[in-house]
């Protein structure tokens, strides 16, 4: 290995591997996608060593080449999402244990919401502006990650920080009070209390649900306090007759959130919020068992849907 030991490449992975897997997720919304990019980019690295290769850097060398290797599968998955069947959100990421999430503008960067506004950038443009606002790379450094020049990269800083500044999602300052706030939620949530539900919300509240043609969700996304509260009353109706439903509160994205399993503890969702002025803004759930299955077993939700509407109409329900 060119005197290049093992217990090295352990360190270096170890050491580095939050940060490229911090750079391939937010470029790419995907938890397996991200995975795969830094595991062919430490290969990659691996393999330069072997061969002598200099690298005075395994940081900026990793960084580079995990950027290269996801602006390429962004470009390749752009065409699958716009194929894709309903709304598309990230895929959930669970935060709580992870030291990055504790510090609030980190976080917010991991945010669904966030993710979600990063679309729409070009890949390109994308990493530029992760490297740059959420990292910190100097411009040179970006302008070599990207193969452009310093003062195109500048352009592209400017011109997607304008656009995401737009739509930005604001979040509470305080984690102890989004916290609290997304507890009595998910306890109304879970009883199924409507009016518990919509004092929680905002005016203008959304919700979106994401089960990409492979799990029931909405077809498109739901505006408004009565009418969100309504549509979360009701699946908790559904959860009550499919054998009842737990929620597990966590960590998602940064921001509070809850995994919903079935009787036999296999996942059906994965729920995120955007808290923001005391109340709840936005609600995110994903069902696509896609990209759920890092999370452990997935129930089958169109089969014990078949399930009860079997049971009801032999019963004559």
């Amino acid at each position: 290995m060119n005197g290049v030991g093992a217990a090295d490449e352990d360190r270096l992975y170890e050491e580095l591997r939050p940060l490229a897997f911090g750079i391939a997720y937010r470029m790419l919304g995907s938890v397996s996608e991200a995975e795969d990019v830094v595991q062919e980019a430490f290969l990659r690295h691996h393999r330069a060593r072997e061969r002598g290769e200099p690298i005075d850097s395994p940081r900026a060398w990793l960084s580079t080449t995990v950027t290269r290797l996801a602006i390429d599968e962004l470009r390749s998955a752009r065409a699958r999402r716009e194929a894709y069947v309903g709304e598309w959100l990230p895929e959930p990421l669970l935060t709580g244990g992870d030291e990055a999430s504790r510090h609030a503008e980190v976080a917010d960067s991991l945010s669904t919401a966030f993710l979600v506004l990063l679309e729409s950038l070009s890949p390109v443009e994308r990493a530029v502006f992760l490297l740059r606002e959420v990292f910190d790379y100097p411009y040179p450094e970006i302008a070599g990650i990207v193969g452009k020049s310093e003062d195109n990269v500048r352009q592209l800083a400017v011109r997607a920080r304008r656009r995401v500044d737009e739509r930005r999602p604001r979040f509470d300052a305080s984690r102890e009070q989004r916290d609290e706030l997304a507890r009595r939620f998910f306890a109304a949530a879970e009883e199924g209390d409507l009016e518990g539900l919509e004092a929680l919300l905002a005016h203008d509240a959304v919700l979106h649900g994401d089960g990409g043609g492979k799990a029931p969700a909405l077809a498109r996304p739901l505006h408004g306090r009565e009418r969100v509260a309504r549509a979360l009353v009701g699946w908790a109706r559904q959860g009550a007759a499919l054998g009842g439903f737990s929620l597990e509160r966590v960590e998602i994205n940064g921001q509070p959130g809850a995994i919903a399993r079935d009787p036999d503890g296999r996942v059906v969702s994965a729920m995120s919020l955007e808290i923001a002025d005391g109340r709840v803004r936005a609600v995110s759930s994903v069902v696509n068992p896609d990209k759920l299955a890092h999370l452990g077993p997935v129930a089958d939700v169109r089969a014990l849907l078949r399930r009860v509407s079997g049971r009801r109409r032999a019963g004559g329900g």
